[in-house]
């Protein structure tokens, strides 16, 4: 197994390519690296896995109540459901079961909350409950005035989208697999021997190809001969408030969904802070994840609506997503067994819930195709650092700071951050290769002060490195 951000790629051909370190494309390497018969690379762009649509959405966990009865993604996002909640359980990936509230603010959306139920039945998801306007201001008092009632939906919740990356990947290259990052793919060809795939660090040679590129996978799937589906970029911008804004709400606020998706919705963090978006903006630049004036008026005035009060709050950060729309109602994940291909396409904000299924999924129609995967060998367990606020940090905890000293040193006070946090992650299996690395891996300068009284000892340890112990000043 490898990490590798420089210097020439291998030059014997794996069996599996997978381009695209997302949580789909490191589930999927996860998967396939339960069989250590196959030899698999993990091709990402960037520097660190999860750094696209993975790092910047909405953090939810979805029942898939509103998915199209019949659908791939209807299917996939149920099995993803079950399968993500007790793989979280086991790796110490934060949730929070709050529910959700479908709100209705006038008659036309009232009237369709019966059919979105009947829609859940039909997509299994049970336990749904019409609330008239008495008992949804007594669940959410702080929400705005006129709402006229809501469909709950118990089994929403709320996740930690960076660590469930984290976990897949830890576990694919544990297992054996290489994750080769800073290997953008600029080309790919097929031949009777396979793929050859000109990237920015020279030439990987794979048998097999699995195409999770997200905003690109459209790109390659074109160089591969296909038009299946084009990618438009969908932006969607955010406010993270403060963590004082948090006993504002109890569920997760959702809108009644439009063809342009969810819309704009409020929900509680496991972090302990409030989210307010995302805005659904189709973009032709997909790089264009910065925020733009219109928009965030554009969630601050839907924000008054829906819970006043959240305006007063302090907002500590705003980022924005692009999610991978093609105009397609469903997934499209195809199998080219022609080429040894597939194709993993079209995934938007479900992919997080379905990732675990995508994988398997994927995985079927590989073998379906001629892959013969071997026995299963299970991936070593992994325990990820607690960063969610349901459970207590390393600083709360006497006995880790009896055994170790620099659990109880705080490095960023915001986010209860300890020296001996910001060490592990760097001396880590998949350590941070930046400041945002160690960002999403800590929580380090992600709280009020967004690192303005921490930043410069945060930036010391992290440039020291795993060999200084973490004996900072």
């Amino acid at each position: 197994m490898t990490v590798t951000a420089d210097g020439p790629l291998p030059s014997t051909p794996y069996d599996v390519a997978i381009v695209g370190a997302g949580v789909v494309g490191c589930a999927i390497a996860r998967e396939l690296a339960r069989h250590p018969r196959l030899r698999i690379a993990l091709v990402e762009a960037q520097d660190d896995v999860g750094q696209g649509t993975s790092k910047a959405n909405t953090a939810i966990l979805h029942t898939g109540f509103d998915a199209t009865p019949g659908t791939l993604e209807a299917r996939l996002v149920r099995e993803g459901y079950e399968r993500l909640g007790a793989y979280a359980a086991a790796t110490g990936i934060p949730v929070e079961r709050t529910g959700a509230l479908l709100v209705a603010w006038d008659e036309q959306q009232l009237a369709a909350l019966p059919r979105l139920a009947a829609k859940a039945e039909r997509n299994a998801c049970p336990d749904l409950a019409l609330l008239g306007p008495g008992e949804l201001y007594a669940r959410e008092p702080h929400l705005g005035p006129g709402a006229l009632g809501a469909l709950h939906i118990p089994g929403e919740s709320v996740i930690c989208p960076w660590t469930t990356t984290l976990a897949y990947a830890t576990q694919a290259v544990g297992a054996g697999a290489d994750l080769h990052l800073n290997t953008a793919v600029r080309d790919v060809r097929w031949a009777a021997d396979g793929h050859r795939l000109t990237t920015t660090r020279g030439t990987l040679r794979a048998r097999r190809l699995v195409n999770a590129a997200g905003l690109h996978a459209d790109t390659l799937d074109h160089r591969l001969g296909h038009q299946d589906f084009t990618v438009t970029p969908r932006r969607g911008q955010l406010l993270v408030f403060d963590k004082l804004a948090r006993p504002l709400v109890r569920h997760i606020l959702l809108p009644v969904p439009t063809a342009l998706g969810k819309g704009v919705l409020v929900a509680p963090t496991v972090h302990g802070n409030v989210l307010l978006g995302p805005t659904a903006e189709n973009v032709r630049d997909k790089r264009a994840t910065g925020s733009t004036a219109d928009g965030l008026a554009t969630l601050r005035a839907q924000g008054r609506r829906i819970l006043p009060a959240l305006l007063d709050e302090e907002v500590t950060a705003v980022y924005a997503g692009l999610r991978a729309a093609t105009g397609h109602d469903d997934y499209r994940i195809t199998s080219h067994p022609g080429q040894a291909y597939v194709t993993v396409g079209g995934i938007r904000s479900t992919g997080l819930t379905a990732s675990l299924a995508i994988a398997t999924h994927v995985t079927g129609l590989l073998t379906d195709a001629g892959l013969d995967p071997g026995p299963v060998r299970e991936p070593d367990a992994v325990a990820l650092p607690q960063l969610g606020e349901a459970s207590p940090r390393p600083c709360q905890r006497p006995d880790l700071i009896a055994a170790d000293p620099e659990y109880g040193v705080l490095v960023c006070h915001c986010e209860r951050v300890s020296r001996g946090e910001i060490r592990d992650a760097l001396a880590g299996p998949l350590p941070p290769r930046s400041l945002e690395g160690l960002r999403r891996r800590t929580r380090a300068r992600a709280g009020r002060c967004q690192g303005f009284y921490c930043g410069a000892a945060v930036r010391e340890l992290f440039e020291r490195g795993p060999g200084d112990g973490g004996n900072g000043p």
